[in-house]
């Protein structure tokens, strides 16, 4: 009963991705969400998401040192695809095969068998919900030489960087401004590692230029079906553990022999 409850769970988080299953035939909707955050109006931005992928971005950044407003969009032939949403969903299916996997009459023998089915689907529930939870930690070259640059027209200035992810139900786009680092400055050059997020003061260098982050810009936005999947995953791995306390108490009452 609890293998069926689980896998149900786990067929509505994995609808909840929107993306087209083998012979459904159907386009998988287009939703429009505005970027924004409280404070700042530097960046903001209008973002189509289609299942795992950013369709359409139009993004608006105005410049601090001279109030500058910037205009850059995805080109009309590039999508850009979220592999955490792809990996996320992999995971629930991958979840879903091990729970249904046997045939509807299949009776379990043992305690232990039960245990390790359930530690396995597990896993991939908890590898599920991590991938939304714990973004990508990157490097400032790696964002620099990232697919995603070359996505807009007009193209992005050498002192823009961006880079979009999803944190729990959000979908997040940075932008990064970057000064150039002159050869003589006297500042000592410290290469930043990997980060989800730079702050100001972060270098890299990149091809043969050094660059230090100046401002850098976070704006977001609530994707509503991502919180509904990670309640998804929560309820079905409490259920999961659930299954295995209750094995485990009944072991430890089997195991035991009163003199």
């Amino acid at each position: 009963a609890v293998a069926v409850t689980v896998s149900s769970l786990g067929q509505e988080a994995s609808h909840r991705f929107a993306l087209p299953t083998s012979g459904s035939g159907g386009a998988v909707k287009q939703e429009n969400f505005v970027l924004s955050t409280s404070g700042t109006d530097q960046v903001k931005g209008v973002m189509t998401l289609q299942g795992d992928a950013l369709c359409q971005a139009d993004v608006n950044l105005k410049m601090p040192r001279n109030n500058q407003l910037l205009h850059f969009a995805f080109r009309e032939d590039k999508q850009w695809k979220l592999q955490q949403i792809q990996d996320a969903r992999n995971h629930v299916n991958q979840a879903i095969y091990l729970l249904m996997n046997r045939d509807e009459n299949y009776q379990f023998k043992t305690g232990l068998e039960v245990l390790k089915l359930m530690d396995a689907v597990m896993l991939q529930l908890s590898r599920a919900r991590n991938r939304l939870t714990t973004p990508a930690t990157l490097t400032l070259p790696e964002i620099a030489s990232s697919g995603l640059t070359k996505m807009f027209t007009p193209a992005l200035p050498p002192d823009i960087l961006v880079n979009f992810y999803i944190n729990l139900n959000k979908l997040c786009l940075t932008v990064y401004q970057l000064h150039v680092m002159q050869p003589n400055t006297t500042k000592n050059f410290k290469p930043a590692g990997g980060s989800v997020l730079h702050n100001p003061g972060a270098m890299f260098e990149f091809g043969s230029q050094r660059y230090e982050v100046s401002h850098v810009h976070k704006v977001e936005c609530v994707v509503p079906w991502l919180n509904d999947a990670l309640v998804f995953f929560t309820v079905s791995l409490q259920l999961c553990q659930q299954l295995k306390d209750k094995i485990s108490v009944f072991s430890s009452y089997w195991n035991y022999r009163p003199y």
